[in-house]
C-alpha cells in the first residue's frame, strides 16, 4: 500500500470519525443530520455535474439505497440522543463488514476464509469490550448499534452493484438526493421546522462536508490500492471515534471499552484482508 493511499485511507477514517463525533454532540442529531444532509448535496453537486457518467440501469440500486440511507440516518440520530458514541459507533461499523461475509456466503455461497472466521471472533469480543467497559452500556446502545451495522451491510450490498453503472461521486450524490429531501421532508411534516432552521450553522454545513469528504477520499484510496488494505485502514476510524467520544463527548471511556475498539478494529481488518 502506497504512502499516498495511507494517507487517503487514514484522512477518510479522520473524516468520518469527526463527522459522527459533531453530530452526536449537537442538541438535535435528528435535525442537524438532516440539514448537514442537504448541505452535502448542495456543497458537492458541481462535482458530481463534472463527473457525471450513471446509466439508467443504475436507477433501482440508487432507490433502494436513498431509503436505506433513510433509514440508516434516522437510527443514526435516534442512537445519539441519549446514547454513547462509544459503544454505538463501534458496535455499527465493527457489524457492518461481518455481516456482508454472512451474507455473502448465505446467498452467493462464498466460503470464508479462516482468516476471515477468525475476524468475526475478535469483533465478536471487541464488540463484547465494548459494551462492558466503563461499568457497561445499555442493551439499547448496542441494539442500536447492529440495526446501524445492519443498514450499513445492506446499502454495501446494494451500492457494489449499483457502481457497476455509475460513476462514484455521481452516484453517491444521486443517493442523497433522494435522501436528504425525503428526511428534511418528514421532520418539516411532524412539525421540526423552527428545529431545522436552528440547525442550519456552520457547524451543521461542517458536518455535511465531512460526510462526502469520507467518502471521497475513500474512493481516492481505492484508485491506488486495492480494497482489502484501503477497508482495513478505514476502520481505524472506530478507534478514533471513540477517543474523541472521551475527549469531546466526556463520555466514560476506560481501557476496556478503547481496546474492545482497537480488538474491533483488528478484527474488521482480518475480514478485509482474509
Amino acid at each position: 500500500m502506497s504512502a499516498a493511499a495511507l494517507a487517503f485511507a487514514l484522512a477518510a477514517a479522520a473524516a468520518h470519525a469527526s463527522w459522527n463525533v459533531l453530530l452526536a454532540r449537537e442538541p438535535d442529531p435528528d435535525a442537524s443530520g438532516a440539514v448537514a444532509l442537504g448541505a452535502a448535496v448542495v456543497l458537492f453537486a458541481p462535482l458530481a455535474a463534472a463527473t457525471a457518467g450513471v446509466t439508467a440501469a443504475a436507477a433501482p440500486y440508487i432507490a433502494a439505497s436513498a431509503a436505506l440511507e433513510l433509514v440508516y440516518f434516522a437510527l443514526l440520530a435516534a442512537a445519539y440522543k441519549g446514547g454513547e458514541l462509544s459503544v454505538v459507533y463501534p458496535v455499527a461499523r465493527g457489524s457492518a463488514p461481518v455481516l456482508v461475509l454472512v451474507a455473502g456466503a448465505a446467498l452467493l455461497g462464498a466460503g470464508a476464509s479462516p482468516l476471515q472466521a477468525a475476524g468475526v471472533v475478535a469483533v465478536a469480543g471487541g464488540v463484547a469490550a465494548v459494551r462492558g467497559g466503563a461499568r457497561g452500556a445499555g442493551w439499547c446502545d448496542l441494539l442500536f448499534g447492529l440495526a446501524v451495522g445492519v443498514c450499513i451491510a445492506s446499502y454495501t450490498l446494494v451500492d457494489n452493484e449499483g457502481l457497476g453503472h455509475a460513476r462514484p461521486i455521481a452516484y453517491l450524490e444521486l443517493v442523497l438526493l433522494g435522501t436528504a429531501p425525503a428526511y428534511l421532508a418528514a421532520l418539516a411534516l411532524a412539525g421540526r421546522g423552527p428545529a431545522l432552521r436552528k440547525a442550519l450553522a456552520p457547524a451543521t454545513i461542517a458536518v455535511g462536508a465531512l460526510m462526502f469528504a469520507a467518502y471521497a477520499l475513500t474512493l481516492a484510496a481505492l484508485r491506488i490500492a486495492s480494497a482489502a488494505p484501503v477497508a482495513a485502514v478505514r476502520e481505524s476510524s472506530v478507534v478514533l471515534a471513540t477517543a474523541l467520544a472521551a475527549l469531546m463527548l466526556h463520555e466514560r471511556v476506560g481501557r476496556t471499552r478503547l481496546a474492545g475498539a482497537a480488538l474491533v478494529v483488528a478484527g474488521v481488518a482480518l475480514v478485509a484482508l482474509g
